[in-house]
């Protein structure tokens, strides 16, 4: 079939087919090559958006990123359903088959050394942010030589501004430690981890500021006992907001590959 690859993920063999219906990146659905006993996950794309030039174009239009990072994430979730795939990075693209298993075939004691690594676990991140707290103002400094105004209302500013710099290194060092010790206990149930640098507030849209960002590969079987243990930190420092998302197919964990195609 005519169009380039576009790559999801490596795998072992499937136990179970993925959803009939599954739509993949340009509304291609996905489809499974099989070389010595690897399964890539691709779909077929058209070269007009997908070629070099246009592909790094594209990646350009949030809209379209944002929809085609939603398809690619699409069928990583469904794979992830029915096997432990090891996850490429979004707009990895071949040529034809050809570029594809030659690629499969460099890189095959790799994928297979990852994936026994990552066989029946999966990755769950855990994020911890202070919560938005509103800064009360210090009452202006009067003394702005009218009749009647004391002097020492420029010294109560300034000595209530000090304060108010004080409690917020406070609350900051109280949420590092927490943080710190966190990520000590999940790193201590979990097989791996890694620690993401902190997203800012500006371009994640969310409120409060972060101070953990963290990934944890977990046994499947673990998993349920893994989200238990998060769920009892909550709550446990005012002022302190955990989330917990996945689980994911492990990309944290699988960084060694780029996933650079041969155009």
């Amino acid at each position: 079939m005519s169009g380039l690859r576009y790559v999801y993920a490596i795998c072992r063999p499937l136990g179970a087919p993925l959803q009939s219906q599954l739509t993949g990146v340009a509304g291609d659905p996905p489809r499974l090559l099989n070389h010595h006993g690897l399964i890539a996950v691709v779909s077929h794309v058209p070269e007009r958006d997908f070629a070099e030039k246009p592909l790094r174009e594209h990646l350009e239009d949030l809209d379209w990123l944002t929809a085609t990072a939603r398809a690619h994430q699409g069928v990583i979730d469904a794979l992830t359903v029915v096997t432990t795939p090891l996850p490429l990075r979004l707009g990895t693209v071949f040529r034809d088959d050809s570029g594809l298993r030659t690629m499969m075939e460099e890189r095959e004691d790799y994928f297979r050394r990852t994936l026994d690594r990552l066989q029946g676990r999966v990755e769950w991140g855990v994020k911890v942010y202070t919560e938005p707290e509103p800064e009360a103002e210090p009452a202006a400094a009067s003394g702005d030589g009218r009749p009647g105004q004391k002097a020492a209302s420029g010294r109560d500013y300034l000595r209530q501004r000090r304060q108010s710099v004080r409690a917020h290194e406070d609350k900051w060092q109280q949420a590092e430690q927490f943080a710190s010790r966190l990520h000590e206990r999940l790193s201590a149930y979990a097989e791996d981890s890694r620690l993401h640098a902190p997203q800012n507030p500006a371009l994640s849209g969310v409120s409060g500021r972060n101070v953990l960002n963290a990934a944890y590969l977990v046994s499947r079987v673990h998993s349920e006992e893994f989200v238990e243990l998060v769920d009892r930190t909550k709550g446990e420092v005012p002022g302190m907001r955990v989330e917990l998302t996945g689980p994911w197919a492990a990309y944290s964990f699988a960084e060694e590959f780029t996933g650079e195609g041969d155009r």
